[in-house]
């Protein structure tokens, strides 16, 4: 059975999606845009400030399902400039600790809204 997940703490779905979804122990968010939900805005800055907010947006998220960013066990992390990597890493790395969840990060021509980064999480209970 799937579950929807849905929170007004992160941004609102603007498509035929939900912000994540939960399939027996495993929750599945959509990928995350830097849009603060309180302004529907990026955050002022560049690739740290709008990493932070696309990983407090997935906390949100996880927080709604009654997980925390430990229950994480696979991201995927788009960059719409490769050498945004080391900045981007440098705030990831706030978010989680040992066992560190599986990654990937890949670039990608553009993102929606012109974002700089967008991140999508699996998490597990």
């Amino acid at each position: 059975m799937k579950k929807v997940i849905s929170t007004t703490k992160a941004p609102s779905a603007i498509g035929p999606y939900s912000q994540a979804i939960q399939v027996g122990n495993l929750v599945y968010t959509s990928g995350q845009l830097p849009i603060d939900p309180s302004t529907g805005s990026f955050p002022d800055g560049g690739i740290k400030e709008q990493t932070r907010q696309s990983l407090l947006n997935i906390q949100s998220i996880l927080q709604e399902a009654g997980l925390t960013m430990d229950n994480v066990v696979k991201t995927l992390v788009f960059l719409a400039d490769m050498n945004d990597f080391v900045e981007m890493n440098s705030v990831y790395s706030e978010f989680f600790k040992a066992p560190f969840p599986a990654r990937s990060a890949v670039a990608v021509k553009t993102l929606p809204k012109g974002a700089l980064v967008e991140i999508e999480a699996v998490a597990c209970e």
